[in-house]
């Protein structure tokens, strides 16, 4: 038995629609996650959320000329999570083992920004070959908060510290204390603010970081929903204000999500905090991540 079949059970399927696990390229995983969190809580709740914003918008990508209905998709579940923090990032480490040794891009949904830790982990060798990009008002980087050396307020620091990955960018920053930029000049963390990227214009940064990113063999992209201003996601645990706007966010993506991304998650819509439009933004960003990424499959690149 596989350890996608140990830990996993299945649930609603995302898109509505679902390619055998065999034939699918991309397998989406929930997380319903949020032991660490310190502000607002329920992103717990916010993989069954997203899989219901899902079957209620449409699928065709203009960005990409692309329907998600043609992609090769399957809804693997949720992780049978623990509310022992590393019992529960050591089977989401083993499950993406799983999923990487399949050839499929996993597509974590959350959840807590905390299980991103536990998927770099399961890159394995391939950390090393393995840029990580990171959309996030936050960067992440304590060393530890409440006591914690592993939460959503440290994962960023560990996983540069453990998992060893070739590169950290960090975009869509806004909210830090003095260690962690401290931290970040010291590890050589990039990262680029929110003000920098409307300064310098969605194409233009799209642009800059596909060029950081070119001589990276493997891409991972995380994104947590509080990157955009909560005008138009209010429902995140950590909201902050002076944001990203929707196209802001699929702008940069679009030019980023190309053949050698590996996996993407979308975490920490907490779904009490609104009436479902923050989790119909994360359905979309999935949608047009997934569809970007075929178009890159589909062209010379």
């Amino acid at each position: 038995m596989s350890y996608r079949e140990l830990f996993v059970s299945p649930s609603n399927v995302f898109g509505g629609f679902q390619t055998p696990f065999e034939k699918a390229d991309y397998v989406v995983l929930g997380v319903p996650f949020d032991v660490t969190s310190t502000y607002r809580t329920g992103a717990r709740f916010g993989p069954t959320a997203i899989r219901q914003a899902s079957l209620n918008i449409e699928t065709y990508s203009f960005r990409s000329g692309i329907d998600m209905e043609d992609t090769k998709v399957h809804d693997l579940g949720d992780l049978h999570v623990s509310t022992d923090t590393a019992k529960t990032l050591e089977m989401l480490q083993l499950v993406i083992q799983d999923l990487m040794k399949a050839g499929k891009i996993a597509i974590t949904i959350g959840g807590e920004h905390t299980i991103t830790y536990g998927i770099a982990k399961g890159f394995g060798k391939k950390a090393a070959e393995t840029a990580i990009v990171s959309f996030d008002a936050h960067l992440d980087l304590r060393d530890e908060y409440s006591g914690l050396r592993i939460s959503h307020t440290t994962f960023m620091r560990r996983t540069n510290e453990d998992v060893k990955p070739a590169r950290i960018i960090e975009v869509g920053t806004r909210a830090v204390c003095k260690e962690e930029l401290k931290y970040a000049k010291e590890a050589g963390i990039e990262f680029l603010t929110a003000q920098h990227i409307r300064k310098e214009g969605n194409d233009r940064i799209g642009k800059q970081l596909k060029e950081k990113l070119e001589e990276y063999k493997s891409i991972y992209l995380s994104v947590d929903m509080d990157i955009l201003d909560p005008a138009f996601v209010p429902a995140v645990q950590n909201p902050e204000g002076d944001g990203l706007e929707m196209h802001s966010l699929l702008d940069i993506l679009h030019n980023i999500c190309d053949k050698r991304v590996v996996g993407f998650d979308v975490l920490e819509i907490a779904p009490d905090y609104d009436r479902g439009v923050s989790a119909v933004q994360a359905a979309r960003v999935i949608f047009e991540m997934v569809c970007s990424i075929e178009k890159s499959k589909k062209s010379k690149l």
